[in-house]
């Protein structure tokens, strides 16, 4: 083959993905934005609702984390459903549920009632990160889809960028409007567009390559060649058995546990840090979250694209867990003093957010078919797990001892072990 033909070539495989990522990138980012924005948003309620409801740091922990049980009991058969079903129907179902129930924590006037919504929140919202992780399999081939990943995972940060000093302007603005509370009316309003969203979904999103009208015949064909030939390097498991006892997925939860662990102490507290270093309005509370969100958002992207380009998963992902690491034991270290606090924090949030996002590369990589559907899902499910165990670590840490710098020291050491864990996966399955 001539050199001008490769050189063609290329450029007409650049031009179907490029097209493909432009139709269905910016849309699946604005559904995972959704959710970020009705799943942290309970850190903003906290720096009033806790107060108004007589409710303690425990008991916000708790509450905090009966999201995940929820979500880890529905993970795995909401993602087979997806994989069945097809992407655009269920990803809907999810979006417009999880937004109704997000709304009825207005209505919260008891701890029984804050734990009981948490959990069915938790239902509600299983199978969205799992299923628009598969469903990027379903369009772009391993060494193209760390960056894509990434892109998408940018909707984490947007959210905390965009809707800290959103939630923080609710909260003072409509504070009494109507005999409600500040915290109830930003439930309400912030669920809105998340079912908006979710009717949305049902004309915009195609359930594969076949349905892509933005690309023609010969590159859809090209398409499906390239997902074929990344197929054949994936695992398909035989049997429930043999899923169960592949180690390797046992191994990636784990990892993915500890990233969690961080990922979490960021979402849930990020608020009351910058709180306990000095600042009092909710909404400068807000802006002064949306600086270290805004930083990892360069970071996740920076870091996507040399994964890709250098076809390395391993360093990628461990030098981020250990900046992320260092970014909140600086962060309890300078827990009083607003600027260093807020640097330390930038760093944590660069760190743990780009591994969140550049995780997701190893079981992608690894598995296909159903057992991608299942193993992604129960991957992220399992280390969900850490979405309970952080905010309610912390939590009853704080409540004990009066400071939650013990709690980030605690979560510090989880994300350096995780950081060690990433290279017990062999670098020949994953690297490419």
């Amino acid at each position: 083959m001539t050199t001008l033909t490769l050189n063609a070539a290329s450029a007409a495989r650049s031009n179907a993905y490029r097209k493909t990522a432009w139709r269905l990138m910016p849309f699946l980012m604005l559904c995972y934005l959704c959710a970020y924005l009705d799943r942290v948003n309970v850190g903003f309620a906290k720096l009033q609702m806790m107060d108004d409801l007589a409710l303690s740091e425990a008991v916000y922990g708790l509450g905090a984390g009966m999201f995940f049980i929820g979500y880890f009991l529905c993970e795995v058969p909401s993602n087979i459903i997806l994989h069945k079903v097809g992407a655009r129907r269920w990803i809907a179902r999810i979006m417009i549920t999880w937004g109704l129930i997000s709304a009825l924590f207005a209505f919260v006037e008891t701890a029984w009632q804050f734990y009981v919504l948490r959990f069915f929140l938790g239902v509600a919202e299983a199978g969205l990160a799992p299923g628009l992780l598969l469903y990027l399999t379903y369009w772009f081939p391993s060494y193209r889809r760390a960056k894509m990943t990434a892109l998408w995972f940018i909707a984490i940060p947007l959210s905390g960028m965009l809707g800290g000093p959103l939630s923080g302007w609710i909260m003072e603005r409509f504070a009494g409007v109507h005999g409600w509370a500040g915290w109830q009316w930003m439930f309400v309003l912030e669920a809105l567009p998340t079912v908006l969203v979710g009717f949305l979904v049902l004309s915009y999103l195609k359930d594969g390559v076949e349905q892509a009208h933005w690309l023609s015949d010969d590159e859809k064909a090209l398409v499906r060649k390239e997902l074929a030939e990344d197929e054949q390097h994936k695992v398909q498991h035989g049997s429930v058995g043999d899923f169960i006892r592949d180690r390797r997925l046992w191994l990636l939860a784990g990892i993915y546990f500890c990233v969690v662990m961080g990922q979490y102490a960021i979402t849930f507290w990020l608020p009351t840090l910058v709180r306990n270093a000095g600042v009092a309005e909710p909404l400068h509370i807000g802006l002064l979250t949306s600086l270290p969100y805004c930083c990892a958002i360069g970071a996740m992207l920076l870091a996507g694209r040399s994964g890709d380009r250098h076809r390395e998963r391993r360093w990628h992902l461990a030098i981020p867990m250990l900046a992320g690491a260092l970014g909140l034991t600086l962060a309890a270290l300078f827990a009083s003093h607003l600027s260093l606090s807020i640097l330390s924090l930038c760093l944590a949030a660069a760190g743990i957010l780009s591994a969140s996002s550049l995780f997701w590369m190893l079981p992608t990589t690894l598995l296909g078919g159903v057992s991608a559907a299942a193993g992604i899902a129960a991957v992220n499910s399992f280390a969900n797990l850490a979405g309970f165990c952080s905010p309610f670590l912390i939590g009853w840490v704080t409540s004990s001892l009066g400071s939650n710098a013990v709690g980030m020291y605690l979560i510090t050491a989880v994300l350096v072990f995780g950081a060690l864990l990433v290279f017990r996966v062999p670098a020949s399955l994953v690297n490419r």
